[in-house]
């Protein structure tokens, strides 16, 4: 992650681009106060499929019931 103050960005708007692009995290900062936060933007990201996982997940009939250790205290 990389900090820079606005007036430095302005100067140097090509070379923070670039390093967005690369991957690099860009926080702009005005009085040492964050004020942006520039990251490469990916609308790559896959939404996860309804059921996708079914068939895939087993759960114990007594999953809920009271361990062997608690169950004195629970009565």
């Amino acid at each position: 992650m990389q900090q820079v103050d606005i007036n430095e960005a302005q100067a140097k708007i090509s070379q923070i681009l670039q390093s967005a692009l690369e991957g690099e995290e860009i926080i702009i900062t005005r009085n040492n106060q964050p004020i942006l936060k520039l990251i490469q933007f990916s609308p790559n990201r896959k939404r996860r499929q309804k059921g996708s996982a079914k068939g895939q997940i087993w759960m114990a009939p007594d999953f809920d019931e009271p361990l062997e250790d608690f169950k004195e205290y629970m009565e």
